[in-house]
């Protein structure tokens, strides 16, 4: 078992097209925790927790699902694990 928390910052076609909906959903049926928000530069920032198959698997499962949303650019960062946290949230800002 290996849990792991990354960061995900989105650029492209990411906001206005049910981006971060989308992403909740993937999360969640993944079994993984964290947040989703949209940036005042037009990117969304990601970030999540749980084992490492099912972060590998997060990305490609909004990709299939949100045919409205065009990923043009990810940076993505490794991130030490937060104790105690539940579920996965859509933020408003970051």
């Amino acid at each position: 078992m290996s849990t792991v928390r990354r960061r995900w910052r989105f650029t492209g076609m990411v906001q206005g097209v049910g981006f971060r909906y989308y992403a909740r959903a993937a999360a969640q049926h993944l079994g993984l925790t964290g947040w989703v928000a949209n940036n005042w530069d037009g990117s969304v920032t990601m970030e999540a927790q749980g084992e490492r198959a099912a972060l590998d698997e997060l990305v490609p499962t909004i990709e299939r699902t949100n045919r409205w949303a065009r990923i043009e650019n990810t940076e993505t960062t490794e991130l030490p694990l937060k104790e105690h946290e539940y579920g996965f949230s859509e933020r408003s800002g970051e």
